[in-house]
Protein backbone atom coordinates (compact mmCIF):
# COMPACT_ATOMS: atom_id res chain seq x y z
CA UNK A 1 0.00 0.00 0.00
CA UNK A 2 1.43 3.42 -0.97
CA UNK A 3 1.92 6.06 1.72
CA UNK A 4 -0.91 8.16 0.31
CA UNK A 5 -3.37 5.24 0.27
CA UNK A 6 -2.27 4.26 3.77
CA UNK A 7 -2.88 7.79 5.00
CA UNK A 8 -6.31 8.01 3.36
CA UNK A 9 -7.19 4.70 5.02
CA UNK A 10 -6.12 6.05 8.41
CA UNK A 11 -8.18 9.22 7.89
CA UNK A 12 -11.16 7.01 7.04
CA UNK A 13 -10.61 5.27 10.39
CA UNK A 14 -10.77 8.64 12.15
CA UNK A 15 -14.09 9.34 10.42
CA UNK A 16 -15.32 5.87 11.39
CA UNK A 17 -14.50 6.62 15.02
CA UNK A 18 -16.76 9.65 14.89
CA UNK A 19 -19.60 7.46 13.57
CA UNK A 20 -19.10 4.91 16.34
CA UNK A 21 -19.23 7.62 18.97
CA UNK A 22 -22.41 9.02 17.43
CA UNK A 23 -24.09 5.62 17.46
CA UNK A 24 -23.05 5.00 21.06
CA UNK A 25 -24.42 8.39 22.10
CA UNK A 26 -27.75 8.30 20.26
CA UNK A 27 -28.37 5.05 18.41
CA UNK A 28 -29.49 5.40 14.77
CA UNK A 29 -30.28 9.06 15.28
CA UNK A 30 -26.84 9.63 16.75
CA UNK A 31 -25.25 7.77 13.84
CA UNK A 32 -26.98 10.04 11.32
CA UNK A 33 -25.97 13.13 13.27
CA UNK A 34 -22.37 11.87 13.48
CA UNK A 35 -22.35 11.17 9.73
CA UNK A 36 -23.49 14.72 8.97
CA UNK A 37 -20.95 16.06 11.46
CA UNK A 38 -18.15 13.93 9.98
CA UNK A 39 -18.93 15.14 6.45
CA UNK A 40 -19.04 18.73 7.68
CA UNK A 41 -15.76 18.32 9.58
CA UNK A 42 -14.03 16.82 6.54
CA UNK A 43 -15.27 19.73 4.40
CA UNK A 44 -14.22 22.33 6.95
CA UNK A 45 -10.89 20.57 7.52
CA UNK A 46 -10.12 20.53 3.79
CA UNK A 47 -10.82 24.21 3.21
CA UNK A 48 -10.06 25.80 6.57
CA UNK A 49 -7.73 23.50 8.54
CA UNK A 50 -4.80 25.89 8.05
CA UNK A 51 -6.77 28.84 9.46
CA UNK A 52 -8.04 26.74 12.36
CA UNK A 53 -4.55 25.54 13.29
CA UNK A 54 -2.96 28.98 12.91
CA UNK A 55 -5.67 30.53 15.08
CA UNK A 56 -5.01 27.90 17.79
CA UNK A 57 -1.53 29.34 18.21
CA UNK A 58 -2.35 33.02 17.50
CA UNK A 59 0.04 33.02 14.54
CA UNK A 60 0.40 36.22 12.50
CA UNK A 61 1.82 36.57 9.02
CA UNK A 62 5.29 38.02 8.52
CA UNK A 63 5.76 40.22 5.48
CA UNK A 64 9.06 40.15 3.54
CA UNK A 65 9.95 43.51 5.09
CA UNK A 66 9.44 42.06 8.60
CA UNK A 67 11.99 39.27 8.11
CA UNK A 68 13.70 39.55 4.70
CA UNK A 69 16.36 36.95 5.56
CA UNK A 70 13.72 34.38 6.55
CA UNK A 71 11.73 34.96 3.35
CA UNK A 72 14.90 34.77 1.26
CA UNK A 73 15.81 31.46 2.90
CA UNK A 74 12.31 30.06 2.33
CA UNK A 75 12.31 31.26 -1.28
CA UNK A 76 15.62 29.56 -2.03
CA UNK A 77 14.49 26.26 -0.53
CA UNK A 78 11.09 26.44 -2.24
CA UNK A 79 12.81 26.88 -5.59
CA UNK A 80 14.95 23.82 -4.89
CA UNK A 81 11.80 21.86 -4.01
CA UNK A 82 9.95 23.07 -7.12
CA UNK A 83 7.04 24.60 -5.17
CA UNK A 84 5.78 28.17 -4.63
CA UNK A 85 7.27 30.03 -1.67
CA UNK A 86 4.88 29.55 1.26
CA UNK A 87 3.56 32.33 3.45
CA UNK A 88 5.55 32.77 6.65
CA UNK A 89 3.85 33.21 10.03
CA UNK A 90 5.24 33.74 13.52
CA UNK A 91 3.80 32.28 16.73
CA UNK A 92 4.24 34.58 19.76
CA UNK A 93 5.75 32.00 22.10
CA UNK A 94 9.18 31.35 23.59
CA UNK A 95 8.90 27.60 22.91
CA UNK A 96 11.20 26.71 20.01
CA UNK A 97 9.23 24.93 17.28
CA UNK A 98 7.79 25.15 13.76
CA UNK A 99 5.18 23.54 11.51
CA UNK A 100 3.69 23.72 8.00
CA UNK A 101 0.00 23.70 7.10
CA UNK A 102 -2.34 24.34 4.17
CA UNK A 103 -4.36 22.29 1.70
CA UNK A 104 -1.77 22.33 -1.13
CA UNK A 105 1.59 23.91 -2.07
CA UNK A 106 -0.20 26.92 -3.56
CA UNK A 107 -1.86 27.69 -0.21
CA UNK A 108 0.89 26.57 2.16
CA UNK A 109 2.05 28.31 5.31
CA UNK A 110 5.16 27.76 7.41
CA UNK A 111 4.81 28.93 11.00
CA UNK A 112 7.79 29.43 13.31
CA UNK A 113 7.81 30.49 16.94
CA UNK A 114 9.62 33.55 18.17
CA UNK A 115 11.67 31.21 20.34
CA UNK A 116 13.03 29.12 17.47
CA UNK A 117 14.45 32.17 15.72
CA UNK A 118 16.45 32.96 18.86
CA UNK A 119 17.39 29.38 19.74
CA UNK A 120 18.90 28.23 16.44
CA UNK A 121 21.78 29.37 14.27
CA UNK A 122 20.92 30.51 10.71
CA UNK A 123 22.22 27.18 9.38
CA UNK A 124 20.07 25.17 11.79
CA UNK A 125 17.01 27.29 11.05
CA UNK A 126 17.56 26.71 7.34
CA UNK A 127 17.49 22.97 8.06
CA UNK A 128 14.18 23.37 9.90
CA UNK A 129 12.66 25.35 7.01
CA UNK A 130 13.86 22.67 4.59
CA UNK A 131 12.09 20.04 6.70
CA UNK A 132 8.83 22.01 6.67
CA UNK A 133 9.05 22.67 2.93
CA UNK A 134 9.62 18.94 2.48
CA UNK A 135 6.25 18.35 4.17
CA UNK A 136 4.71 20.74 1.64
CA UNK A 137 6.45 19.13 -1.34
CA UNK A 138 5.49 15.64 -0.13
CA UNK A 139 1.82 16.71 0.20
CA UNK A 140 1.78 15.97 3.93
CA UNK A 141 0.35 19.25 5.13
CA UNK A 142 -3.32 18.68 4.26
CA UNK A 143 -3.28 15.14 5.64
CA UNK A 144 -1.75 16.16 8.97
CA UNK A 145 -3.91 19.27 9.32
CA UNK A 146 -7.13 17.32 8.64
CA UNK A 147 -6.03 14.61 11.08
CA UNK A 148 -5.41 17.26 13.75
CA UNK A 149 -8.85 18.84 13.29
CA UNK A 150 -10.68 15.48 13.20
CA UNK A 151 -8.72 14.31 16.23
CA UNK A 152 -9.74 17.43 18.14
CA UNK A 153 -13.39 16.84 17.20
CA UNK A 154 -13.26 13.20 18.34
CA UNK A 155 -11.78 14.17 21.69
CA UNK A 156 -14.43 16.85 22.23
CA UNK A 157 -17.32 14.53 21.32
CA UNK A 158 -15.90 11.73 23.45
CA UNK A 159 -15.66 14.11 26.40
CA UNK A 160 -19.36 14.94 26.03
CA UNK A 161 -20.19 11.24 25.64
CA UNK A 162 -18.40 10.40 28.89
CA UNK A 163 -20.61 12.81 30.77
CA UNK A 164 -23.72 11.50 28.99
CA UNK A 165 -22.82 7.87 29.73
CA UNK A 166 -22.25 8.64 33.38
CA UNK A 167 -25.81 9.96 33.64
CA UNK A 168 -27.29 7.00 31.75
CA UNK A 169 -28.07 8.79 28.49
CA UNK A 170 -26.99 5.76 26.47
CA UNK A 171 -29.34 3.25 28.12
CA UNK A 172 -32.51 4.31 26.35
CA UNK A 173 -30.79 3.68 23.02
CA UNK A 174 -30.65 -0.08 23.67
CA UNK A 175 -34.37 -0.43 22.90
CA UNK A 176 -33.88 1.57 19.68
CA UNK A 177 -30.94 -0.40 18.32
CA UNK A 178 -28.52 2.04 19.88
CA UNK A 179 -24.97 1.89 21.05
CA UNK A 180 -25.17 -0.81 23.70
CA UNK A 181 -25.98 1.03 26.91
CA UNK A 182 -24.22 3.33 29.31
CA UNK A 183 -21.26 1.06 30.06
CA UNK A 184 -20.40 0.44 26.41
CA UNK A 185 -20.83 4.14 25.62
CA UNK A 186 -18.53 5.04 28.50
CA UNK A 187 -15.94 2.48 27.34
CA UNK A 188 -16.04 3.87 23.81
CA UNK A 189 -15.78 7.42 25.11
CA UNK A 190 -12.57 6.45 26.93
CA UNK A 191 -11.07 4.34 24.13
CA UNK A 192 -11.97 6.55 21.13
CA UNK A 193 -9.54 9.39 22.00
CA UNK A 194 -6.78 6.82 22.53
CA UNK A 195 -7.56 5.26 19.14
CA UNK A 196 -7.59 8.72 17.52
CA UNK A 197 -4.19 9.47 19.04
CA UNK A 198 -2.76 6.17 17.77
CA UNK A 199 -4.07 6.87 14.26
CA UNK A 200 -2.55 10.36 14.32
CA UNK A 201 0.70 8.79 15.52
CA UNK A 202 0.69 6.31 12.62
CA UNK A 203 0.13 9.15 10.14
CA UNK A 204 2.75 11.43 11.63
CA UNK A 205 5.68 9.13 12.37
CA UNK A 206 6.22 7.81 8.85
CA UNK A 207 5.86 11.30 7.35
CA UNK A 208 8.42 12.80 9.78
CA UNK A 209 11.13 10.38 8.66
CA UNK A 210 10.41 11.20 5.02
CA UNK A 211 10.41 14.96 5.68
CA UNK A 212 13.76 14.70 7.49
CA UNK A 213 15.32 12.93 4.52
CA UNK A 214 13.73 15.17 1.88
CA UNK A 215 14.58 18.32 3.86
CA UNK A 216 18.19 17.24 4.29
CA UNK A 217 18.48 16.71 0.53
CA UNK A 218 16.89 20.10 -0.18
CA UNK A 219 19.30 21.95 2.09
CA UNK A 220 22.26 19.77 1.18
CA UNK A 221 23.35 19.78 4.84
CA UNK A 222 21.84 16.90 6.85
CA UNK A 223 24.00 17.65 9.90
CA UNK A 224 22.49 21.14 10.24
CA UNK A 225 19.03 19.60 10.55
CA UNK A 226 20.35 16.94 12.95
CA UNK A 227 21.87 19.68 15.12
CA UNK A 228 18.61 21.67 15.02
CA UNK A 229 16.57 18.63 16.06
CA UNK A 230 18.83 17.94 19.03
CA UNK A 231 18.65 21.56 20.15
CA UNK A 232 14.85 21.75 19.69
CA UNK A 233 14.31 18.49 21.55
CA UNK A 234 16.23 19.82 24.54
CA UNK A 235 14.46 23.19 24.36
CA UNK A 236 10.98 21.62 24.29
CA UNK A 237 11.71 19.94 27.61
CA UNK A 238 12.59 23.28 29.15
CA UNK A 239 9.87 25.47 27.59
CA UNK A 240 6.80 23.51 26.39
CA UNK A 241 4.28 25.05 24.02
CA UNK A 242 1.36 26.87 25.65
CA UNK A 243 -1.66 25.36 23.92
CA UNK A 244 -3.76 22.24 23.47
CA UNK A 245 -1.86 19.11 22.36
CA UNK A 246 -4.43 18.20 19.67
CA UNK A 247 -2.21 19.53 16.86
CA UNK A 248 1.12 18.32 18.23
CA UNK A 249 1.67 16.03 15.22
CA UNK A 250 2.15 19.08 12.99
CA UNK A 251 5.27 20.35 14.75
CA UNK A 252 8.84 19.42 13.81
CA UNK A 253 9.46 18.19 17.37
CA UNK A 254 6.90 17.12 19.94
CA UNK A 255 6.01 20.38 21.75
CA UNK A 256 4.86 18.49 24.85
CA UNK A 257 7.83 16.19 25.33
CA UNK A 258 7.41 13.33 27.74
CA UNK A 259 9.81 10.63 28.75
CA UNK A 260 9.40 7.04 29.85
CA UNK A 261 6.22 5.12 29.02
CA UNK A 262 4.43 8.21 27.65
CA UNK A 263 7.04 8.55 24.88
CA UNK A 264 5.73 5.30 23.35
CA UNK A 265 2.56 7.19 22.41
CA UNK A 266 4.29 10.24 20.97
CA UNK A 267 3.15 11.38 17.53
CA UNK A 268 6.84 11.81 16.62
CA UNK A 269 9.50 9.13 16.02
CA UNK A 270 12.28 8.76 18.63
CA UNK A 271 14.57 11.77 18.31
CA UNK A 272 17.75 9.69 18.63
CA UNK A 273 16.69 7.61 15.62
CA UNK A 274 15.85 10.69 13.54
CA UNK A 275 19.26 12.20 14.28
CA UNK A 276 21.06 8.92 13.57
CA UNK A 277 19.35 8.61 10.17
CA UNK A 278 20.44 12.13 9.26
CA UNK A 279 24.03 11.40 10.28
CA UNK A 280 24.00 8.27 8.15
CA UNK A 281 22.66 10.30 5.23
CA UNK A 282 25.46 12.85 5.71
CA UNK A 283 27.98 10.01 5.69
CA UNK A 284 26.66 8.69 2.39
CA UNK A 285 26.89 12.18 0.85
CA UNK A 286 30.62 12.48 1.59
CA UNK A 287 32.88 11.77 -1.40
Amino acid sequence: MTSQLKTLFLLALLTGLMLLIGQAAGGQTGLVIALVLALAMNFVSYWFSDRIVLSMYRARELSPSDAPWLHAMAGELAQAAGIPKPRICVIPQEAANAFATGRNPQNAVVAVTEGIMRALSPEELRGVLAHELAHIANRDILIQSVAAVLGAAIMSIAHMLRWGAMFGLGRSNDREGGGGGGLSALALAVLAPLAAMLIQMAISRSREYLADETGARLSGRPLDLASALARLDAASRQVPLESSPVAESLFIVNPFSAGGFASLFSTHPPMAERIQRLRELAGRQRP
